[in-house]
């Protein structure tokens, strides 16, 4: 539903605009003056102002150029509505931004027209404003990808490459000298062992991080719980989970991103927030799954949540594709509180 704010000092005339416009599906508010419209607009977000021009006070040109002049409403539409038609005051009204005129009183059709063209514009600016945005979060989710690639690919190269090559070379010697003696040898295969084991493990490391074998066997919630204990266990922070006792099937996708989002958020936590408890729940709200992690760590001021740790940008727009909202509550000294929500299956758009 479009918004319009119509601004005009004669109660008549008012009642004539909200008459040709009522029930013609737009969001009706009404000002008598220029500065009870500017008044209006810092609560305000209209998709079209109808405004009149000769209003004491503050004419409709004034008010048009205070408008312009103010970010948030710059781009507004504006149609100014005058019983002047001569040249310069139509050159007037374009200099001080408005986009079209009409003139007094203003024909029904016409009126009705011209209102559903510009409101039309502003829902397909929006649109494309929406696309934009989809289409930059695409590329930051592709360069996500491609910077976790060149991660692992590095822990592969520098990290395990090196280990097997060291490992070919011992086992390389130990094939060229098979006269050592019984005690030599054992100590020389035990280390080669013990340096497979370590290779085993890191293997194993980088295939949980890619995708946790425990979330596709024992499910999220176990998950959750695993991680969460074993968090506790290497950073002495503990973590307190609580769940729903029974949780419905949801997408894989909601699964691995609620994962991840418990991932991120903590170590979040352990990077940023000095907090010494965590809490953590996962559970069913009003057809919703949500996850809601807490801490009673310094907080932060939720303008700078943009750049907080590693962005809680990023991490809203990982929820935003998934089909989820994030929603973040925090102050200084405070702690904070994240929560993550996302449709159950029959909800889901």
């Amino acid at each position: 539903m479009s918004t319009v704010l119509i601004v005009d000092d004669d109660p008549t005339a008012r009642e004539a605009l909200v008459a040709i416009l009522e029930g013609e599906g737009y969001e009706l508010h009404l000002a008598k003056d220029g500065i009870r419209a500017l008044q209006m607009l810092n609560q305000l977000q209209p998709d079209l102002i109808l405004l009149d021009v000769m209003m004491p006070g503050m004419t409709g040109f004034e008010v048009c150029q205070q408008i312009r002049a103010t970010p948030a409403l710059a781009e507004v539409p504006i149609i100014l509505l005058t019983a002047l038609d001569d040249p310069g005051s139509r050159l007037r009204g374009i200099e001080s931004g408005a986009d079209d005129f009409l003139s007094k009183p203003p024909d029904r059709r016409e009126l009705m027209a011209r209102v559903r063209t510009i409101t039309r514009l502003n829902r397909y600016r929006t649109l494309m404003e929406q696309r934009e945005n989809i289409r930059r979060m695409a590329e930051r989710v592709v360069a996500a990808q491609e910077e976790e690639r060149q991660r692992i690919s590095r822990e592969l190269h520098d990290d395990l490459g090196q280990a097997l090559t060291t490992h070919l070379i011992a086992l390389r010697n130990l094939q060229q000298d098979l006269s050592l003696p019984e005690q030599a040898l054992f100590e020389r295969l035990q280390s080669l062992y013990d340096q497979s084991y370590e290779i085993f493990v890191k293997i194993r490391g980088i295939a949980r991080d890619l995708r946790p074998p425990v979330l596709d066997t024992l499910g999220l919630q176990i998950a959750m719980q695993t991680y969460s204990t074993e968090f506790t266990r290497r950073t002495h922070l503990p973590v307190v989970f609580e769940a729903e006792d029974i949780l419905p099937e949801l997408p894989d996708v909601y699964n691995i991103t609620l994962y991840r989002t418990l991932q991120e958020a903590l170590t979040n936590v352990i990077k940023h927030a000095r907090a010494t408890q965590v809490w953590v729940e996962l559970s069913l709200e009003e057809d919703q799954v949500t996850l809601t992690i807490q801490d009673n760590g310094v907080g932060f001021a939720e303008e700078k949540a943009g750049t907080n740790g590693i962005g809680l940008a990023g991490l809203r727009e990982r929820i935003t594709i998934a089909g989820g909202t994030l929603t973040v509550s925090s102050t200084p000294k405070r702690g904070t509180i994240l929560s993550a929500r996302f449709p159950l299956v029959e909800q889901r758009p």
